[in-house]
């Protein structure tokens, strides 16, 4: 039987990332290693990437909620020997996230053999260090979850 490599990120140095009004602050909550969502203050409408306006209403008018860092696995690939990379082993997700219903998150999930990722897998938010001192949120088998 081969080996599995397990699932690993892009090295830092080879992720930036933009910010602007609407996504600033969840990467300053990345920061500090928490992971947050907006949610409309009008309709109670969660949104995930941020935007300036509700999808729902068109409200500007949103708060900042902390999340849990839990999610479950919605959608995922395989990606083996990453152009630059041929060691590297990445697996990116999308994640449905629980305490922000109707989000879902781009991400990826690490230190996992990726034949072992199924959808509806139980993760939890870790944080990994990207270019210019941000913090990428990604995800790891929540294994207090998994049973």
């Amino acid at each position: 039987m081969t080996e599995s490599r397990l699932a690993s990120v892009l090295p830092t140095e080879r992720v930036r990332i933009a910010t602007d009004a609407s996504t600033e602050p969840f990467w300053q909550a990345a920061k500090q290693r928490r992971l947050v969502a907006p949610k409309c203050s009008d309709c109670g409408t969660f949104r995930l990437p941020p935007t300036p306006f509700c999808p729902e209403c068109q409200s500007t008018s949103m708060d900042w909620v902390e999340l849990s860092g839990r999610a479950t696995v919605y959608s995922f690939a395989v990606v083996h020997k990453f152009p630059g990379y041929p060691d590297l082993t990445l697996v990116p997700v999308v994640v449905d996230l629980p305490d922000a219903p109707g989000t879902r998150l781009v991400t990826n999930v690490v230190d996992v053999a990726p034949e072992d990722v199924h959808i509806g897998m139980n993760l939890t938010v870790d944080f990994h260090p990207i270019s210019d001192g941000w913090l990428l949120p990604i995800f790891r088998v929540d294994t207090a979850g998994e049973g």
